[in-house]
């Protein structure tokens, strides 16, 4: 017992290359290969498989940088309410994730927030 304790403690979790990741995603989405399978073949958790999958899908494992649309929206100088500082906004959208950002948002929260999308 006390022996699979420690083996536990030591455990750490694996970063996975990017392409390994997306190419066993493929294989994944590939209907004639079964996941389970697949994910015990490689040594992997079959819901890792599964998530790896989702973020294939929802574009998360593209590893060519591409620019997104962005859309310059023309606004009164000083919207009625606002003093001199102004306020913005910031949206973001990345697969089936949407994230709006409004006001002068705390730069340790947005910091976190975007460290957050990263895939």
């Amino acid at each position: 017992m006390a022996g699979e304790a420690e083996q536990r403690k030591r455990r750490r979790s694996t970063n996975y290359p990017l392409e390994f990741k997306r190419r066993l995603a493929q294989q994944a989405c590939d209907e004639s290969i079964s996941v389970a399978q697949l994910a015990m073949q490689h040594g992997l958790n079959t819901n890792m498989l599964f998530r790896w999958r989702r973020q294939l899908r929802a574009g998360l494992l593209d590893t060519t940088t591409q620019f997104l649309p962005v859309a310059v929206a023309a606004e009164p100088k000083e919207p009625p309410g606002v003093g001199a500082g102004g306020v913005g906004s910031i949206e973001i959208q990345l697969g089936q994730a949407r994230v709006c950002i409004r006001g002068t948002p705390d730069p340790a929260t947005l910091a976190l927030v975007l460290q957050g999308l990263r895939p």
